[in-house]
């Protein structure tokens, strides 16, 4: 079985935002249906086949800085799963998706709280570009991740987010 996680925060504010990159794949994955909500494993879950793969989906609800709270507990209730964690990548162009396994969390609170919760980082990441074509845009890293995506951007974004999805299901195989 494959579990995926995307990471983003929780609420309408946060929805549309650069963090929420990872949540937004998974959306698009499952065409936004039915997740169920889990306050054992404080997060959104999606159990569905993918290529003829079992799979299950995981958006945890605790904000990023604690997303390895709700991998964990899914870990822990599938211990044989492969993890593929997809999320937002300040450092990576928007637009460019690039595919790790077995690295250190560089700099990004979700993945480290992954890796703090696990113990481990032996899993694979799928890390979205959203850093912006004039590197002085990102002055405040906490408040850039947190700004909504501008029109001009949201068309290299939803290219990316389908190309993502694509990665993805040739992950799952």
């Amino acid at each position: 079985m494959k579990l995926i996680v995307g990471l983003g925060n929780p609420g309408k504010k946060y929805a549309f935002t650069r963090h929420n990159a990872g949540w937004m794949v998974l959306d698009a994955l499952t065409g936004k249906n039915q997740w169920k909500e889990s306050k054992k494993a404080r997060a959104f879950i999606y159990k569905t086949e993918i290529g003829g793969k079992e799979v299950e989906l995981l958006k945890p609800n605790t904000f990023m800085n604690n997303s390895g709270a709700a991998v964990v507990y899914a870990i822990k209730k599938h211990p044989t799963a492969e993890l593929i964690v997809v999320h937002d990548d300040k450092d990576i162009p928007l637009g460019k998706i690039k595919v790790h396994t077995d690295r250190g969390a560089a700099g990004h609170n979700g993945v480290k709280s992954i890796i703090e919760h696990l113990g481990a980082q032996n899993f694979t990441r799928v890390r979205v570009g959203i850093a912006p074509d004039d590197p002085m845009a990102m002055d405040d890293t906490a408040d850039f991740v947190l700004k909504n995506f501008t029109k001009e951007e949201k068309e290299k974004l939803n290219e990316a987010i389908v190309e993502t999805g694509r990665i993805i299901r040739e992950l799952i195989q």
